[in-house]
């Protein structure tokens, strides 16, 4: 039976939140079981928005340690820092000659944070082709993308496609991997959760600090003595992550149920999060004190993506015609 390679990093530009349990981390860990797979931490990508340099290697630290701590296996994965793995650099410059302006240009997340006030840079405006070479560099079949990101992981094809077209054969074109209940993960003012934001909970905070988030998240107005609604509530968005079918289906009912505060709901889900992650911080803190055995497990990883990425990036070298000394 193949065991499909899937692929994805997560950005270490803050505390990992929910948004990226849900829509990414959980997934990962559970595909390592039945799926080769490359999983890394993107710190290129990070420093389109980081300035701060001693902010960034605590935060990938950190990053790596939470990924470790909720059951990512080097035994059964690959696990690395993008940084470590210089190719990726050398093939996102061979990728730039084939992108065109326009594909870049249509790029929603570039817009979308010009839009929150973010400074354009090249980095931010060619960010789609640093990520289409993290997945061709390394054969990625599949990549679990939240809906926000499907774009990219469609421009990531795109390019792929053109590259093939124009020097031949070289890349396998990935599909994305989207599920419906964790594609978009809503943060506590019902926009998308993210650090960009600031409207996270995160998944190692103090209690006092989860207390706060949680009682923020944003609800409506209707009375106590009215149904409330579920498909555009933030809070039964939030709360069903960490329900299964029938769970979420009596939570469903308490909504539509005359009666029901979000006051003592918020209150439930502040437990059910605390104690749901609650068996991990141990885990976590013990390889926050044992920083030799987290790099060690890193520098491994970055051998073997490297191992993997060479032979594509050899390829691509030999179809653009860089080998001229053969």
């Amino acid at each position: 039976m193949h065991r499909k390679r899937i692929l994805s990093g997560i950005q270490p530009s803050g505390n990992l939140h929910l948004g990226n349990y849900f829509g990414m981390m959980k997934r990962m860990i559970e595909y390592q079981e039945t799926n080769e797979l490359f999983c890394f931490l993107v710190n290129y990508h990070a420093i389109t928005t980081i300035t701060n340099s001693e902010l960034l290697r605590q935060n990938t630290f950190k990053a790596a340690c939470d990924f470790l701590a909720l059951g990512l296996d080097p035994d059964k994965a690959i696990f690395w820092v993008q940084s470590d793995v210089p190719e990726v650099t050398e093939l996102t410059w061979l990728l730039n000659n084939t992108t065109s302006i326009g594909l870049l240009e249509r790029a929603h997340s570039y817009k979308d944070k010009i839009a929150k006030g973010f400074r354009p840079n090249h980095g931010l405006f060619s960010y789609p082709v640093l990520m289409a070479a993290d997945i061709l560099l390394f054969g990625g079949e599949a990549v679990p993308v939240g809906k926000d990101q499907k774009q990219h992981l469609e421009i990531t094809r795109d390019i792929a496609i053109r590259f093939n077209k124009t020097f031949g054969e070289t890349f396998i074109i990935p599909e994305s991997l989207i599920e419906n209940d964790t594609g978009l993960i809503p943060g506590i003012d019902g926009q998308k959760m993210s650090k960009s934001y600031k409207n996270t909970i995160e998944i190692f905070c103090e209690k006092d600090v989860l207390a706060k988030k949680v009682m923020s998240i944003i609800t409506d107005k209707t009375p106590i003595d009215e149904p409330k609604e579920t498909e555009n509530s933030t809070l039964f968005q939030v709360y069903s992550l960490f329900l299964n079918d029938e769970d979420k289906k009596e939570l469903e009912d308490r909504f539509r149920t005359p009666g029901l505060e979000y006051g003592k709901v918020k209150k439930e889900l502040i437990e059910i999060i605390w104690n749901y992650f609650n068996p991990y911080r141990i885990k976590r803190e013990e390889l926050l004190n044992d920083k030799f055995y987290v790099v060690k497990i890193l520098k491994e990883g970055a051998e073997k993506a490297r191992s993997v990425g060479k032979s594509f990036l050899e390829l691509a070298r030999k179809n653009v015609g860089l080998n001229y000394q053969e």
